[in-house]
Parts: C-alpha cells; sequence; structure tokens
C-alpha cells in the first residue's frame, strides 16, 4: 500500500501534529491525495515553543486546519515520578486528548507520524497508541525516515532537514522527578545554543549540571564560545559539562 492508497481508503482523518519531520509529510500526503484532513498539536510543559510556531507555519503554508490543544501532562504522577516507561503515560495522556477532540470535531480516524524506521523496542509510546486504535500511515506504507526526508525535499516542505526532537522530558534521566523549572532551564539552555548557530545537540541535566551531547563536526565551536556557554547555563545548571562521546 501507498499513501495515496491510503487515503483512499481512509478519506477523512485526524493528524496528531508534532511540527516535525513525519507528521508534516503526512499532512502533506493527506492534502495531496484530496483528504479531508485536521491538524491538531497538544501544547504541554514538555513542548518547546518553536514547535508550535512550526507547526503553525507548515500548517500555514499547506492551508491545513490547525486546532491547538493544552494537556497538564505533569498532573500525573506516573508521568512527574519519570519511570522508564513514562513515554507511554504521557502519550496516552496527548493522544487521550486528541482522539477526544477529534472525535467531537467529526473525525473517528487518528493518525500519527510514526514511520518504519522507529524500533517499538525504543518507543514505550507506541504502546499507547496500540490501546486507543491510532494508526501510522507512514509505517503500514513502509516509510522510512530517510526516504520521508527526500520526500519532503521533493515536496518543498521546510521541515525535510529539520533535525530529530525529543520532547525536552527527554533531558532529564529516568528515574528523576521532572519539575517545570527544569524544563524550562532545558528550553533556555538549548534556545541559547541554537541562537549561537549550533544544531543538533541536547543539553542533558546530569545531576545539577548540564551535559551537553554535540555532534563532533561542532567541538571546535563549543571552545571558541567557552566563555559564553558556561555563563549563560550556569544562571540554570551547577556546571557545564561537554559529553566527549560525541552525538551522531
Amino acid at each position: 500500500m501507498n499513501l495515496s492508497a491510503f487515503f483512499k481508503e481512509n478519506p477523512k482523518a485526524a493528524v496528531a501534529f508534532s511540527g516535525g519531520v513525519d507528521s508534516a509529510y503526512l499532512l502533506y500526503a493527506a492534502k495531496t491525495a484530496g483528504a479531508d484532513v485536521r491538524a491538531y498539536y497538544v501544547k504541554s510543559a514538555f513542548q518547546p515553543q518553536f514547535e508550535m510556531e512550526d507547526a503553525k507555519r507548515l500548517c500555514g503554508e499547506l492551508e491545513i486546519d490547525l486546532k491547538t490543544l493544552t494537556a497538564d501532562v505533569l498532573a500525573d504522577s506516573l508521568v512527574q515520578e519519570n519511570p522508564v516507561d513514562r513515554c507511554y503515560y504521557c502519550k496516552k495522556m496527548i493522544f487521550t486528548t486528541i482522539a477526544e477532540s477529534a472525535e467531537a470535531d467529526g473525525y473517528k480516524l487518528l493518525l500519527d507520524g510514526t514511520n518504519a524506521s522507529d524500533e517499538e523496542g525504543d518507543r514505550p509510546g507506541m504502546r499507547a497508541l496500540r490501546e486507543l486504535s491510532v494508526r501510522s500511515p507512514l509505517r503500514e506504507c513502509g516509510l522510512t525516515k530517510e526516504e520521508i526526508r527526500r520526500l519532503s525535499r521533493e515536496a518543498g516542505l521546510f521541515t525535510w532537514e529539520k533535525p530529530a526532537y525529543a520532547c525536552l522530558a527527554t533531558r532529564i534521566p529516568a528515574g528523576e522527578e521532572i519539575t517545570v523549572e527544569k524544563l524550562k532551564s532545558t528550553e533556555a539552555a538549548e534556545d541559547f545554543l541554537f541562537s549561537l548557530g549550533f544544531t543538533d545537540f541536547r543539553v542533558r541535566r546530569f545531576g545539577g549540571a548540564a551535559r551537553l551531547q554535540i555532534p563532533s563536526s561542532q567541538f571546535v565551536y563549543v571552545l571558541e564560545k567557552r566563555e559564553e556557554i558556561v555563563k549563560e547555563l550556569k544562571q540554570y545548571y551547577s556546571g557545564v559539562l561537554l559529553d566527549m562521546e560525541a552525538r551522531t
């Protein structure tokens, strides 16, 4: 099956839209196939502001209706306590929120952007998708991340080269309580590094310190900007560490 055939069989659907590469291409494919599709973005403490801005931009360019919802993910103690399967509890809340809103809007089928490159063992949230009967057309059609980027580029989507981005909660080690303060510190630190021109990096908590995971090609630039980085990040962390195992 290809996406055109999928949307011929399923001409009306809601799409859980993160603002990322995969769900952006899914929306484009649905629009191209002539499907009646609506995008749903859930704003929570785990999503940085730029993701919502990207979601708005993409939907504006494709002329697709975007509905923004909110979810208080930290209200669930199983999310706040941050167990190894935290993603399952968070995804269940997020997708339940979308499903309820979508059904009220007349959309009974809910889709997400999981692709054929996503290993289920690495994504505990997939269990929540199965339980809620969320379908993943990109995965069903065998489209890998590499293929989705290529197709997105050919389609002229600005998201085609957007780096993979996991939510802010992933920067906090499993077993360590998640707080709004820690999430805001992470977002502020990463926003600063983005402003300096760094790409495809992570700022992870290590005790009270910031552990920078940077591609090896950007190590020299880290040293050039060392004083600025330390000064800025020590507003939020007790120290700043560079992980010598480069991010790949």
